[in-house]
């Protein structure tokens, strides 16, 4: 069936009628089907996007026309995110080169860094990039998907956060990372110069630029002071 031109008439249709064509035709709205939403254009063409899987994700493109991009799944669903700054990056190797000198060179485990994937669940997928993790001697060898992801999911995460993550945000994506196995969450914000510690079933601890991190159930004897989290 072509579609209506707006120089055609238009037939008004009542809401019974609506939902009958709607069940005949097997077309939902996004918000029907727990999608979420879609834009006008999608809604007038009758297109609804399908969710993507790991596979889909490692074939994308990280360069486009407008400038380098970066995508995570959540629960099947695409996010683009732009690259990370300057003092982000800086940030995430400070972290990341701890947790290799601390932790990996001392025997204790497996550090990565530079938004390695990681396959929180599947069906659907929730595929994400923490800015580094740490996996314990315990877990190795690290499982890989055949797309390079991680599918062993690392004791300790990291996270950067950048200036545009919102709190419920942040929020939620610490609580997949807990629900999906992770034993601590860091997240490290760059505005308030905090590093905030994360585990199941306790209460968030802020720590300040006097403090010092520390994690000895995870990396024995590893200490990381605050300040030098944010060092530029």
């Amino acid at each position: 069936m072509r579609a209506k031109t707006l120089s055609e008439p238009i037939t008004k249709v009542s809401p019974t009628r609506r939902s009958r064509n709607k069940r005949k035709n097997n077309v939902y709205s996004d918000a029907e089907r727990g999608h979420g939403t879609v834009g006008p254009k999608a809604a007038l063409c009758g297109f609804f996007p399908r969710l993507l899987t790991a596979a889909d994700l490692a074939v994308l493109p990280s360069d486009l026309p407008s400038g380098p991009v970066v995508y995570e799944l959540d629960n099947g669903r695409l996010i683009v995110m732009p690259p990370p700054g300057d003092i982000h990056g800086a940030i995430e190797s400070n972290i990341g080169t701890e947790l290799k000198i601390q932790g990996e060179r001392r025997g204790l485990g497996k550090a990565r860094s530079g938004g390695v994937g990681v396959i929180l669940r599947k069906d659907p997928d929730r595929v994400v990039g923490p800015d580094a993790v740490f996996v314990c001697q315990s877990s190795l060898p690290i499982q890989t998907s055949k797309e390079g992801y991680l599918e062993t999911i690392p004791d300790l995460v990291v996270e950067v956060r950048s200036k545009n993550d919102t709190g419920p945000e942040i929020a939620r994506k610490v609580q997949d990372y807990l629900k999906a196995g992770v034993r601590a969450v860091w997240v490290s914000d760059p505005g308030k110069r905090t590093v905030t510690i994360h585990r199941p079933g306790q209460k968030a601890k802020v720590l300040h630029e006097n403090d010092v991190v520390t994690i000895p159930d995870i990396i024995p004897g590893f200490e990381l002071p605050v300040r030098d989290v944010f060092r530029v």
